[in-house]
């Protein structure tokens, strides 16, 4: 193991010790081969299992990159004839303010400009288009719209055309403990609790999967909808979640997003992509520490993962976020890596 792969999980590690998560993994895949694998800790901050290859961790809103291609999909087969149709023309329920003027394309770039009170009110922040904000509304409506097309649930829909082709055997939307999920910490004083939702419909935040599916998930993208020489999904599906899809913000800390993913155009302030990680990277996060990178310049993927709900750093949190972007693509921009190295700790 080379001492830049050394400081990369170091840099892990002490990112899970900090923010009082029990459990860590890191994988490293360029070329469409896995060349740093490391798992640290255990399922939960009480005694159990220690973390391993078939841990499945929580990805909270890093599930929005599946959404992302199920759309992608109906775009692709004509079920929507543009990502600036309003949301209306599908689903009548959104025909009324302050839905109105809200195009599939805001819902999917977060600039929709809608948000949800406690009390289910749903009000407009801003003229949609104008500017970024995350919210969780535009995961629900899109769900819904996806439904309204294909006539069932957009999780189904990847399972059949995507996972069970792929070989992905471990990544679900979980309504019931297993021993191999990993529980979040929401509280150091807590121990940790299965994330779980009573329907696999993809409305909830119960996607779990193992770091090496989010890595194979990230190598789809990666190498344009291709695995093993067999075209699972079609490119330009791919190729519409991936790239820009935003209009230009005129306040330019503002991120650009494809659907969903965050993508490195010039670096921006707001930005959870590193300033070093070269333009056409894109990446996806959730609040429980899964970060998948994708970096087509360098044929690079790279995940991470904890289970700690709220990413380490409080306010501050995306200067870790970009910080670790960076240094994960410096582990590989500076040297290929000929060799696999495996830990399991």
């Amino acid at each position: 193991m080379s001492s830049r792969h050394q400081k990369l999980i170091d840099y892990v590690s002490d990112i899970r010790r900090r923010n009082h998560a029990s459990a860590s993994a890191l994988i490293i895949m360029q070329n469409s081969k896995i060349v740093l694998e490391h798992y640290k800790g255990t399922h939960s901050n009480e005694p159990s299992k220690k973390i391993d290859m078939n841990s499945m961790f929580n990805v909270a809103s890093a599930r929005k990159s599946y959404l992302a291609l199920a759309i992608s999909f109906a775009l692709y087969e004509k079920k929507i004839h543009s990502l600036d149709d309003p949301i209306e023309k599908y689903l009548s329920d959104y025909d009324k303010k302050p839905f109105r003027g809200t195009t599939i394309r805001h819902l999917a770039t977060h600039s929709h400009g809608l948000d949800e009170r406690a009390d289910g009110m749903i009000i407009r922040e801003f003229n949609a288009g104008e500017k970024w904000a995350y919210r969780g509304i535009n995961v629900r409506i899109l769900t819904e719209l996806f439904r309204h097309l294909y006539g069932l649930d957009f999780t189904l829909f990847l399972k059949e055309r995507v996972f069970i082709p792929l070989g992905m055997e471990h990544t679900i939307w979980a309504t019931s403990p297993s021993p191999s999920l990993v529980k979040v910490i929401d509280s150091p004083e807590f121990h940790g609790e299965f994330k779980l939702d009573s329907s696999d419909d993809g409305m909830g935040s119960n996607l779990h999967t193992t770091a090496r599916e989010l890595a194979m998930w990230g190598n789809l993208h990666l190498q344009m909808g291709c695995h093993e020489g067999i075209q699972v999904v079609p490119e330009a599906v791919i190729k519409t979640a991936t790239t820009i899809q935003n209009s230009e913000y005129d306040d330019n800390r503002l991120p650009d997003n494809g659907l969903f993913w965050y993508v490195q155009n010039k670096s921006r302030a707001f930005s959870e992509i590193g300033e070093h990680v070269p333009k056409g990277a894109y990446q996806i996060l959730g609040n429980t520490g899964p970060l998948l990178l994708v970096v087509p310049e360098n044929n690079l993927v790279v995940v991470r993962m904890s289970n700690k709900r709220y990413n380490y750093g409080g306010d501050n949190y995306l200067h870790y976020i970009r910080e670790f972007s960076d240094l994960a693509y410096q582990t590989i921009a500076t040297k290929n890596v000929m060799h696999t190295s495996s830990s399991i700790l």
